[in-house]
């Protein structure tokens, strides 16, 4: 009894996270074309057309351009909000087999043996959602595309055993880049993306220390480093005590080594 836990992809070019339990084969997104989706999921063993269901976080191209064709080529389950529902226009999709199932945040939900909660989050999207799913007593979070963290949603992330979270700026980085000011002042929003220096005080100071397993997603490729966000996650996580041993950043171009729990 193992659920097994692989981001395929992370970055504003494409997100989808793979999770196994002992029942069901579920995608967290699917914003890289069904064919990118497919051999990530032979580079790490599964069968590229093994999927149950998806959950679609919000309707942005990098979470869900992939959907149409994905609940056209196989019979899935897609789990979306109905805010999501109506900006995508999904309910025109050619469905072959497949199923469009709307969900409301903060209402669980079960595919299978694995327990999902979406809750909504701070970000500029129709009716955006991150979820939790638990199976075999495993709690997996992926949190991503959310401006920053309000107490509900931090009291989604406790008891979570494989925390995917978003460290998608450095500031300074950020601040002296190429993008027009409009953009930096919109990613540094409320309803943008965390940065590293939001994720450090979140682990200094509201991390309940409990996951197993932290993954850092969602970095940008202009805006950050893997090694700057690493680094200041680590000295968060020195300061509180905690292990660093299990602390990995994604990559926008290949998935993560698997995590079986």
């Amino acid at each position: 009894m193992t659920v097994t836990v692989s981001v395929l992809g992370s970055g504003s070019r494409g997100n989808s996270t793979f999770i196994r339990t002992d029942e069901v084969r579920i995608l967290i997104d699917a914003g890289m074309s069904r064919r990118e989706v497919a051999k990530r999921l032979e580079s790490i063993g599964e069968d590229p057309d093994g999927i149950d269901a998806v959950l679609v976080t919000h309707e942005h191209n990098d979470h869900a351009s992939a959907l149409r064709v994905i609940v056209k080529d196989l019979p899935i389950r897609a789990y979306l909000t109905a805010g999501t529902i109506s900006a995508l226009k999904a309910e025109e999709y050619e469905l072959n087999g497949s199923s469009i199932i709307p969900i409301k945040p903060g209402v669980a939900f079960a595919v299978g043996d694995a327990e999902i909660m979406p809750f909504s989050v701070p970000h500029d999207a129709a009716d955006p959602v991150a979820f939790s799913v638990t199976a075999n007593g495993v709690k997996i979070t992926q949190l991503t595309d959310v401006g920053w963290l309000p107490d509900p949603v931090l009291e989604q992330l406790r008891g979570t055993d494989i925390l995917i979270l978003e460290s998608n700026h450095d500031l300074e980085m950020l601040r002296v880049g190429p993008y027009p000011w409009n953009l930096k002042e919109r990613l540094m929003s409320r309803h943008g993306h965390l940065s590293n220096t939001a994720v450090a005080r979140f682990i200094r100071e509201q991390f309940d220390g409990q996951a197993r397993h932290v993954v850092l997603a969602h970095l940008s490729s202009r805006n950050n480093h893997p090694e700057i966000a690493r680094q200041e996650a680590t000295r968060a996580m020195n300061f509180r005590g905690l292990n660093t041993d299990h602390l990995f950043v994604t990559n926008q171009d290949a998935p993560s080594p698997p995590i079986w729990l």
